[in-house]
């Protein structure tokens, strides 16, 4: 997505948040002590300052919705101003974190409702949960991003994508998807691998 004139993005020191080194995949144990260094650590800058700066990772919530067996697959359209991701599937709908995000003076659990609200219309009751920290060390753009990935567990089927000239939407079950792999994001095979059973992270060694 093409930064806004002027935007903000919520950060961490790539220090802070890999003291004790970086991973390639999804990291699912730890995570308290991660919440805790990205309450601590973690502050708005100017995004066309970090945007190429890996030496602070832009945070992104990942909501990852699940109902009966059954989890949200988009596609992303032609419409989409990253050109880089477009006709690729997700099976997370997410984005950057702005101070206007902040309502209830947590960045990430603020920005995380705000994304969903913002991304699907989902008529029911769900329960969201943090199972892991994804990074991906395999591309310039994916250095400077750190995802928060939450599983999104809803009681109905009732969900649709607000945005459909920029995405499209189905529920699919892991088997059914399957084919679709080779055409996902990175993340997105990152967390279908996770949800399939496969390892969930490899450690890479030191942050600095």
């Amino acid at each position: 997505m093409t930064p806004r004139s002027g935007e903000e993005v919520l950060v961490v020191p790539r220090a802070e948040i890999f003291a004790t080194g970086i991973w390639q995949g999804l990291l699912v144990e730890d995570l308290e002590e991660h919440h805790r260094v990205l309450r601590r650590a973690s502050r708005f800058q100017p995004r066309d300052e970090v945007e190429e700066d890996p030496s602070y990772q832009q945070v992104i919530p990942y909501l990852v919705f699940r109902h009966a067996g059954r989890y949200l697959l988009t596609r992303r359209l032609g419409a989409t101003s990253e050109r880089r991701l477009r006709q690729r599937y997700a099976l997370g709908v997410g984005g950057h974190i702005n101070p206007e995000d902040v309502r209830n003076g947590d960045p990430v659990g603020d920005g995380m409702r705000r994304e969903w609200e913002e991304e699907v219309d989902y008529r029911g009751r769900f329960q969201a949960s943090l199972v892991g920290l994804l990074k991906d060390e395999s591309s310039a753009v994916s250095r400077v991003h750190l995802g928060l990935v939450y599983l999104v567990e809803g009681d109905s089927d009732r969900i649709a994508i607000r945005e459909t000239e920029k995405l499209s939407g189905e529920l699919l079950s892991l088997e059914a998807m399957r084919p679709l792999y080779p055409e996902m994001e990175t993340w997105s095979q990152i967390v279908y691998d996770h949800l399939a059973g496969r390892p969930a992270s490899e450690l890479l060694g030191s942050a600095r």
